[in-house]
């Protein structure tokens, strides 16, 4: 954290400096060991195998906050008698998995008798063999400190002092608090790993308390900002499914059902979706036309950036936008990716510099070793100069999810332009072309309500497009109170109405419009846009940009209170029912009902926020609860499991599977997998961020102070492998894995250390990602080693833990590369070397199931 989140690490220091106990959880010792209390050096890949056993440490030693645990959490719901565990039998399966379909019918996974959730049998002295709690006991029971060593490689007593610690951080007078980053999001099953958090955290109390939470550290300004208002094919503005495209939401009818809960806040879903409806399409979304429901894309399948790329090397794609991204060095196979790029008919690149994504056609190490030909590439590539962050005005949403304006400091230099103005002209002259035609496919565009003003220079104005996404109502009120933008749009017309005060006031009928109700509020009726504010009125920051949703500060909130309404501490008192005013007040703006008792029980028949009790926190949940099992909405099972990366140098310890069985391999000669222990590739590599440079470097790397700093790629290891390969720090060296090999300098340090598991020493080795063969300084790219691979849930590839080689010495140059690597890479063989692999053209398992399925129902 301390390198790749330095601005948000100072207040890790702030803590420090009042007395917390900072824990450092990495394979590799950096600034942040440096400057913790506790270094906890682990084998990349085994997580959830630590986790678990501090999970473990809680349940058997009665160390878990039980008030929290039995009122706010699942622990005392009851599962379904038919629901077997992935520990009967040590399988690494839970009940319902389906062979054929590398899939989970996950119907046994519910709680008794409740399929929807709502009102569930409870056993609140936590007895029932069948709740949760007793299931979660007997699910980590063998996630012993003696098995997290054989696993991790972290001795029992450091296990222990971690333990401790937290247990110590934690109680009514006490929060901890997690972060992450890619560290856990990178892996085969990184949503597991934050869940395994998120059940110690629930376990420990430290959800929706001031001081705890599971914090997810954005490796960008606004990556919090690119999920809520989302560049991810699976879902819409505010986390909504994206419709599917099997037939089972063929209408506006079905679709809603399929989504909308029938307690909870997720009760609102219809408004949620028709409000969107009625921001992209205006008047023409009618009830008459399912507000234009049957213009919005529905999913096929998997649409994810990985299925796009084979389409580009099996010749089915034309062309591609390439924007805010660089996959010829960030993305997964590099190497397979530039090769793709160069099937595409053409490219358009928008960035501030020529990327690799641009330059890969004349300028790439495929060109340079004769795999790849200027004259026989096709593709036309058009580059676009982009403006930077100070030269165009918009919201960021940083990781406490605030949005913060930016306002435009200088002009963006000759051609260069914001994305705004990019997006903005292009979709006028889409639209303007849709409108010359009679297709049937191009009525979406036809529809859509692009009535956003711009100035002299055709940049629309940001803020108008913050209004609509804050939404408004959308009878036309020209010059009454709270109308933005004078309520007309581009020609002059009526257009909308006043502000919506935030999204309670969202409506199912058509009467509001909103881009993205979890932002609503963020420019009201007031037309303060809250973003821009900079006038912090207490310690939670209020007054200084706008937290979605409704600017609380910490989310689930109700939770920092006692089940009967009083804070569980003087010392962290948050939100608490005030008796007197008989409603919820405190510091921060309380997520839960403002006027329900604590002690208010719904009957059973109430749908929306009337059927959650008085006493549950998590209002998004069905059930107001907190879920340490979940049983809806996971392609890969209900509890954490402990499951090797698809490449490892051992075998499952704890199952007889080895991986995820859920996950997608992307199967494909280009990107095998080594199977288990494979001696020809026995190290175990990791990457990693400096803070010198930014992801694939085309913000840092063309900058020659920065280039001067971090000048050159190397791979950290320790003294002893060092030794063993007679390598000296400094040396030369190549990396091979099956996807390719690149050239490094070695970094030998004390910072990386040997593994011991279950008697075998495992060496790792550590290497940044940023470098490239454009700009100043140039270098191999790290993820063409990294093999493509989709996480069940959210579809992103495992760059933390894979099996490499290391060879002593430089690559080699030109066309001698090719008889070099078929030393180290031999190429026959089947495409599915891994024996838990599916061949080519196997059922790939469900498409990902993405954010926008939190919590509801999926069967895929």
């Amino acid at each position: 954290m301390a390198e790749a989140h330095p601005v948000g690490f100072r207040w890790v220091m702030k803590a420090k400096e009042r007395g917390a106990t900072i824990i450092h959880v990495d394979p590799r010792f950096s600034r942040t060991s440096a400057l913790a209390d506790i270094w906890v050096p682990m084998r990349a890949g085994g997580d959830i195998a630590f986790l678990g056993g501090l999970v473990r440490h809680l349940i058997e030693n009665n160390l878990f906050f039980r008030d929290y645990v039995v009122n706010f959490t699942n622990a005392s719901c009851i599962l379904r008698e038919d629901f077997r565990d992935a520990e009967e039998g040590a399988t690494g399966f839970f009940s319902g998995w389906n062979e054929q379909q590398r899939a989970y019918d996950k119907e046994t996974w519910a709680y008794e008798g409740h399929p929807n959730l709502s009102f569930p049998e409870r056993d609140l002295t936590l007895q029932h063999p069948r709740c949760v709690f007793q299931t979660l006991r007997r699910h980590f029971a063998r996630y012993t400190p003696e098995m997290v060593e054989k696993i991790c490689g972290i001795s029992p007593a450091l296990f222990h002092k971690v333990a401790e610690a937290l247990v110590a951080a934690s109680g009514p007078d006490k929060t901890a608090a997690i972060c992450y980053a890619l560290g856990w999001t990178q892996h085969s099953k990184g949503v597991q790993i934050i869940r395994t958090a998120s059940i110690l955290q629930l376990l420990l109390g430290n959800i929706g308390r001031p001081g705890g939470g599971i914090l997810a550290l954005r490796g960008h300004a606004s990556i919090q900002g690119s999920t809520d208002i989302p560049t991810l094919y699976d879902i819409l503005p505010g986390y909504l499914s994206m419709p599917k495209g099997d037939g089972s939401e063929e209408t506006l009818r079905d679709y809603l059902a399929h989504q909308t809960k029938p307690t909870g806040l997720w009760n609102n879903y219809p408004s949620y979706f028709i409000s969107l409806m009625k921001a992209y399409y205006g008047k023409n979304a009618t009830a008459e036309n399912d507000f234009g429901y049957s213009w919005v894309p529905k999913l096929t399948g998997n649409h994810s950036f990985f299925e796009y790329l084979y389409d580009m090397a099996d010749g089915k794609m034309e062309g591609m936008f390439m924007m805010g991204q660089n996959p010829a060095v960030a993305a997964a196979n590099s190497r397979f990716q530039r090769t793709s790029l160069s099937k595409l008919k053409w490219l358009v690149v928008r960035d501030m510099v020529e990327i690799e994504g641009a330059t890969f056609w004349y300028d790439s190490p495929e060109i340079e070793r004769g795999e790849l030909k200027a004259e026989d590439i096709e593709t036309e590539v058009f580059f676009f100069p982009a403006a930077g962050h100070a030269e165009k005005e918009g919201a960021f949403t940083q990781t406490q999810r605030m949005l913060q304006w930016r306002q435009k400091a200088v002009d963006p230099p000759g051609d260069a332009r914001s994305e705004g103005w990019f997006m903005h002209q292009l979709a006028l002259r889409l639209i303007d072309k849709a409108k010359q035609s009679n297709d049937p496919l191009d009525e979406p565009l036809r529809a859509l309500d692009w009535w956003y003003p711009e100035d002299e220079h055709g940049e629309p104005h940001m803020e108008s497009v913050l209004a609509e996404i804050n939404g408004w109502f959308t009878a036309p009120q020209p010059g009454a109170d709270g109308v933005v933008f004078g309520g007309v749009d581009r020609e002059g017309n009526p257009h909308h109405g006043p502000q919506v005060d935030g999204f309670a006031k969202l409506k199912a009928d058509g009467s509001t419009a909103s881009g993205g109700w979890i932002y609503s509020g963020v420019l009201g009726p007031d037309k303060i846009n809250k973003a821009n504010t900079r006038n912090s009125k207490n310690y939670l920051g209020h007054g200084w940009g706008f937290v979605w949703p409704a600017d609380r500060r910490i989310i689930y909130n109700r939770a920092s209170a006692k089940p009967t309404g009083e804070p569980w501490s003087e010392r962290k008192k948050l939100v608490w029912w005030d008796a007197a005013q008989r409603k919820w007040g405190g510091i921060d703006v309380p997520d839960f009902v403002p006027d329900k008792p604590p002690d208010f029980r719904p009957t059973g028949n109430e749908s929306g926020l009337a059927g959650i009790p008085g006493d549950a926190p998590f209002i998004l949940h069905e059930d107001g609860l907190g879920w340490l099992h979940v049983a809806k909405g996971l392609q890969d099972g209900p509890m954490p499991t402990h499951y090797e990366p698809l490449e490892s140098p051992v075998k499952n310890a704890l199952y007889s599977r080895d991986t995820n069985p859920v996950v997608n391999w992307f199967t494909r000669h280009e990107n095998r997998f080594a199977p288990p222990g494979d001696p020809r590739f026995p190290f175990v590599l990791t990457t990693y961020r400096l803070t010198e440079h930014h992801t694939a470097g085309g913000m840092s790397r063309f900058l020659s102070h920065l280039a001067e700093l971090q000048p050159e790629l190397f791979a950290e290891m320790s003294p002893e492998l060092a030794r063993e390969l007679k390598i000296d720090n400094g040396d030369y060296i190549s990396i091979v894995s099956l996807r390719g090999a690149i050239e490094s300098r070695a970094l030998v340090s004390r910072r990386i250390r040997p593994m011991h598991l279950n008697g075998k020493t495992v060496h790792q080795i550590a290497m940044p990602f940023h470098f490239g063969s454009a700009g100043p300084v140039k270098g191999g790219a790290t993820n063409d080693l990294v093999p493509i691979s989709g996480e069940p849930n959210v579809t992103i590839m495992e760059a933390k833990a894979m099996a490499c080689n290391i060879v002593p010495g430089r690559l080699p140059r030109g066309p001698a590369f090719e008889e070099w690597i078929k030393k180290y890479v031999p190429t026959d063989g089947p495409a599915n070397l891994h024996p838990e692999q599916p061949p080519p053209g196997v059922t790939k398992g469900p498409a990902a199931g993405g954010h926008g399925l939190h919590g509801k129902t999926d069967r895929r």
